[in-house]
């Protein structure tokens, strides 16, 4: 007869809503030391600690002593299977209020959280949908029944499903450059839901598909109240990277600029050459706008840059007094900063690059696993 005590599994989205209400949790990640090194679940209110897995096969008693008393405790793993068997090793050896985080880190990097950024006139809203295990942001405009989606990741039915609900039809989709970071969803929602793709004809060189060219000074409305979104070219990042500011309020900088830091210009092996485009941008181009533009970036780095509700944003004002990477008076130390001493590179970022472009076709699992680990798209924040 089996002692074996039944845990319930927590999903994603449980979990990142605790993570956003900033709720104690201990995390008990069972992974391999170096996998965990790269990459964790991150919050205000949570404690991690990381224990491999088969060195829990012979008894919990060392995860028992290190989990901190209060609050949920939950494992994790990579896929689900090993995090099951832990947490009902904790049970029966005790522990209270345990669970397992449902399709394990996999699950975690895919999920996304959608939050309200603000109001629009004649009843539109700006959403901002969080991707807490990837780093990763995308947006949605909603106005008079339709809606733009900016920088989707791949998870497309996420987008689908919010709109309809929202009574909204998707008619426009966009990236603000070409990514090498994560897959964009923007073409195959467009295709999904028969909606214009735009891509900045700079990025697009090497695409194999149709698009529409964004270009500066490019006006995308949205509804019957015709929410403008207009193109700014900005390139730094990559050299076609293009921002879009919404109704003289909103700065969506793509990975140009972030909240706590800047975006690299190496990815695509053009750091050198695109150093200078870069200070052009944030230096003149977002000098010259108003600082009272509320930025909302593609990317966040640490899980402090999310703010009330979980909504990454800054004030453009602020970034320029506090962005470390927005006060560098010297064009020699900024070319030095953006150039050398750089993270590693995104995981797979070529080859994610390659199938943005249309020149590769991964399957869904191979596209996961490209995907896995942190965003690395800033510059080092210091």
């Amino acid at each position: 007869m089996s002692n074996v005590v039944e845990v319930k599994g927590l999903t994603a989205g449980e979990l990142a809503q605790s993570v956003v209400n900033g709720e104690e949790l201990f995390i008990l990640d069972v992974r391999n030391e170096a996998d965990y090194a790269d990459w964790k679940i991150e919050g205000s209110g949570v404690t991690s600690d990381n224990i491999p897995y088969f060195e829990l096969l012979e008894g919990v008693d060392a995860a028992v002593e290190r989990i901190s008393a209060g609050g949920k405790v939950v494992v994790v793993c990579a896929k689900e299977g090993s995090s099951i068997f832990v947490a009902e090793s904790l049970a029966e050896a005790g522990v209270k209020d345990v669970q397992y985080l449902e399709g394990g880190m996999k699950a975690w990097s895919e999920h996304l959280e959608p939050v309200k950024v603000g109001e629009l006139s004649g009843g539109g809203a700006l959403y901002q949908f969080v991707r807490l295990g990837k780093g990763c942001l995308s947006y949605m405009v909603i106005s008079g029944g339709e809606a733009a989606v900016i920088d989707a990741m791949r998870m497309t039915d996420v987008y689908e499903s919010f709109a309809e609900r929202h009574g909204a039809v998707i008619k426009h989709t966009m990236d603000t450059h070409l990514h090498a970071d994560h897959i964009s969803g923007g073409r195959k929602l467009a295709e999904a839901v028969g909606a214009s793709y735009w891509l900045p004809p700079k990025d697009a060189g090497e695409v194999t598909f149709d698009y529409e060219k964004l270009e500066d000074g490019e006006v995308i409305t949205v509804g019957d109240t015709s929410i403008a979104i207009g193109a700014l070219y900005s390139p730094g990042h990559t050299i076609g990277s293009t921002s879009f500011v919404i109704e003289d309020r909103y700065l969506l900088t793509g990975d140009i600029l972030f909240v706590a830091s800047i975006g690299r210009p190496d990815l695509a092996g053009q750091a050198e050459d695109w150093a200078g485009d870069l200070r052009h941008t944030l230096y003149r181009r977002y000098k010259e706008l108003s600082s009272e533009l509320i930025v909302l970036p593609a990317h966040f780095g640490s899980i402090t840059e999310l703010g009330e509700g979980g909504v990454v944003a800054a004030r453009l004002g602020d970034l320029f007094e506090h962005n470390p990477g927005l006060n560098m008076e010297d064009e020699a130390t900024f070319r030095r900063a953006v150039t050398e001493d750089l993270p590693q590179h995104p995981n797979a970022y070529q080859d994610i690059r390659m199938t943005n472009m249309g020149r590769i076709s991964p399957t869904d699992d191979e596209m996961r696993d490209m995907e896995i680990g942190p965003n690395r798209c800033a510059i080092h924040d210091k």
